[in-house]
């Protein structure tokens, strides 16, 4: 290796600083290779005349073609230098660097430890940097204008991106050094980020070493331990500083892009060597994928996240943003970084398995903080549609690198399973906050106020199973865009809070209106709330195919509540018209229609009542008051409270036969299902009329068996009763 040597011509303000008392960093600055404040870089033919002065050694680098960074581009990266006047270019161009006639192997000065160094890095120098390019022309031209400056950039991007290729593969390890620079300056090195020649300096202490160690065998001198120390510091260093750069590669391109190229080959040959002794154990390789998965995680870790009191719906915003910066990150991986490695580094696939990884973890934290359904829906929706969709993974611009097969996020076991029961937790949760809710909003509305129900198609109403069903059906709907096993267990979580709700509401409505019975309005109350369950079960039977079990527990709540509201309302109508039942077939009876009259338009309202009803209940209804109705008023005749007897028993059978046909025309009219019942009232009448003991004996068999709750000796009785 070739040294730098001072030259008797150069003017005493350009000496170099000594190392030991202002250190490496003013030496270069101080060194006849480093531009003069406020020069600029010119076009390779500007510089021709200058050609016939000493020029760097060739490159030891791998092949030409290798993609590198300029050496003015490399030294500006690693010493963050501000361009200096052209004037002083034209002096240091007086006086040209020199070869070192020095043997390699003597200690080296200060300065030409620097310059031998800078030579070092200058060799990542590549045939395409070499040669002149529109992108060198255009810092000639600044003064063209802003303008033509942005077209030149667009132009030489597209041409860039047109010629890149990866790393070769093979490369040719630079010949190493016969004596080894000092630990200390070696350090220095590694910290300067002059990788290649610390890294060269390295390799040659570790012969040093081993060629050591073979000569003492088992017995190591103080000395080679030392060294063997110092071996671990440096590689620790150097590691170190390789996965620094690693890491922040993509954060901060412009600085470290053009130190990837030293970083893949050192990681190559620490590969090759790592069955030597002297190295660090575990593999170069996998630290150099543990830097890649530090950076993507400190480029997730970026992402803007609010506070939930400051934005409701920050977590879908931070979701939107994280799958912009994926994106944005992996394209600067596909366009630039990934022709800095070899292929077998495969540093596009690298970026994406670490992002698969990292957004997995980042997704558990998040998992850990979000309690809200809506932030638990954003994030299952994020994970199962959004991350493999055209938006992140599969953007176009990233394709065809990333193959169908290889857009899965990687998530902790059973990650996504507890992240989907949390989910059908919290919606059972908001479903009875919802339906709570409603019962409060029924006694705010109508309760409190004593408000009758609103008619809808003349059926008493209330529009609360309408809200109900609208927040059932958002859910599964929502929960169908993930997948169908969120849904069916959607579905059954809403079913099975809905299950309770029509005991808590029947206790709700008793607690805050029992005060008004008998009034009309409980009565509507009642009717109104069997329609609105009735239609609620309607709505709940679509999911029967889905969740069998649960609809069928859902419905016998619901059948329970209805025929609590319809056993209530027969209860209210019977005991309005047992008063008046109980004078039918006396002495006042035959000679008033008061009372009948009384029953009758009590039955002509409960027909109102039974046509604001749904119809699935009117009949069943309308069916055990008409039986009730029936019997009671059959039922007088069987006691014998009044006995009649000539004209007296034809008025009485003529007066049972007219006020049946009136009970008979209502309860048809509420489509009552028991209309055998319709007749009794006839024969029981015809039975009356008769004279003599054959024909009651002929009219009575009939009524016997057609109505096996009148027994025949009961009606005998009434017969001679009535004839008395």
């Amino acid at each position: 290796m070739s040294e730098m040597k001072d030259s008797s011509s150069e003017s005493p303000d350009e000496d170099t600083v000594s190392i030991k008392s202002m250190g490496i960093m003013q030496s270069f600055r101080r060194s006849p290779l480093s531009p003069g404040k406020g020069s600029k870089v010119t076009r390779k033919g500007d510089s021709a005349g200058n050609e016939s002065g000493s020029q760097p050694p060739p490159s030891p680098s791998p092949s030409g073609g290798s993609p590198a960074v300029s050496p003015w581009k490399n030294i500006g990266s690693l010493f963050q230098r501000k361009e200096r006047d052209e004037s002083d270019v034209a002096s240091k161009r007086s006086h040209p660097v020199k070869r070192s006639n020095t043997d390699p192997n003597m200690s080296l000065s200060s300065e030409s430890f620097v310059r031998r160094s800078i030579r070092r890095s200058m060799k990542l120098v590549s045939k395409k940097d070499k040669e002149p390019s529109s992108r060198q022309e255009l810092l000639q031209t600044v003064s063209e204008g802003p303008q033509e400056e942005k077209k030149e950039e667009k132009k030489e991007e597209k041409k860039e991106e047109k010629t890149e290729e990866e790393l070769e593969e093979m490369y040719m390890l630079p010949e190493l050094p016969h004596t080894p620079l000092s630990v200390m300056q070696i350090s220095k090195l590694i910290e300067m980020e002059v990788l290649e020649e610390a890294h060269l300096n390295l390799l040659a202490l570790r012969q040093e070493f081993q060629q050591e160690l073979e000569r003492c065998g088992e017995d190591s001198p103080i000395e080679l331990v030392k060294k063997e120390k110092d071996l671990n510091l440096l590689y620790g260093d150097l590691r170190k500083k390789v996965k620094g750069i690693v890491r922040d590669a993509n954060s901060l391109p412009s600085r470290n892009k053009g130190l990837l190229v030293p970083v893949a080959r050192i990681i190559q040959e620490e590969e090759r060597r790592a069955e030597e002794v002297g190295g660090l154990p575990d593999s170069w390789m996998e630290a150099w994928r543990e830097a890649v998965g530090e950076g993507v995680q400190v480029k997730v870790a970026s992402v803007h996240l609010e506070q939930r009191e400051q934005n409701t719906s920050r977590l879908s915003v931070h979701l939107g943003l994280l799958g912009k910066a994926i994106v944005e990150d992996l394209e600067n991986v596909k366009k630039e970084l990934r022709w800095s490695y070899p292929p077998s580094f495969r540093a596009f696939s690298t970026y994406v398995k670490s992002y698969h990884r990292v957004v997995g973890q980042h997704l558990r934290k998040l998992e850990q903080q979000v309690t809200e359904r809506t932030e638990l829906y954003a994030l299952l929706d994020w994970i199962i549609n959004r991350y493999k969709s055209e938006k992140i993974m599969g953007n176009e611009s990233l394709q065809p690198e990333i193959g169908d097969d290889s857009k899965d996020l990687q998530l902790e076991e059973n990650f996504l399973e507890q992240l989907k029961e949390k989910y059908c937790c919290r919606v059972k949760v908001d479903m009875r906050s919802a339906l709570d809710r409603i019962t409060e909003v029924e006694n705010e509305d109508f309760w409190m106020h004593r408000k009758t129900p609103e008619m809808e198609e003349n059926l008493l109403n209330s529009p609360f199973h309408f809200d109900i069903w609208t927040n059932v059906k958002g859910n599964v709907v929502n929960s169908r865009r993930i997948d169908a096993q969120l849904e069916q267990k959607v579905i059954t979580s809403c079913l099975e809070e809905l299950k309770h709700f029509p005991k808590r509401f029947e206790s709700e409505l008793r607690r805050l209106c029992s005060a008004l019975k008998p009034q009309l309005l409980w009565t509507h109350y009642q009717i109104t709330y069997i329609n609105c369950f009735t239609a609620l079960q309607q709505h709940m039977e679509e999911y029967l195919s889905a969740c069998p079990r649960e609809v069928e527990d859902f419905r016998k709540e619901v059948k329970w509540l209805i025929v609590t509201l319809l056993q209530g309302l027969e209860d209210q109508f019977k005991e309005d018209v047992k008063p008046f039942l109980r004078r039918m077939m006396t002495r006042k009876w035959l000679t008033s229609d008061d009372d009948f009259n009384q029953l009758y338009s009590r039955t002509k309202l409960l027909s109102d009542h039974c046509s604001a009803m749904t119809p699935p209940h009117v009949q069943e209804f309308a069916s055990h008051c008409h039986y009730h109705v029936v019997r009671e008023y059959i039922g007088q005749l069987m006691k014998n409270n009044y006995s009649c007897k000539n004209r007296k028993q034809e008025s009485a059978a003529a007066k049972i036969r007219r006020q049946w046909e009136k009970l008979v025309n209502e309860f048809q009219d509420m489509t009552s299902t028991h209309e055998w019942l319709n007749s009794v009232g006839h024969d029981l009448s015809d039975i009356i009329g008769q004279k003599n003991k054959t024909d009651i004996k002929d009219h009575l068999e009939p009524v016997v068996l057609n109505y096996p709750d009148f027994s025949a000796n009961t009606c005998r009785l009434r017969e001679v009763n009535w004839r008395l």
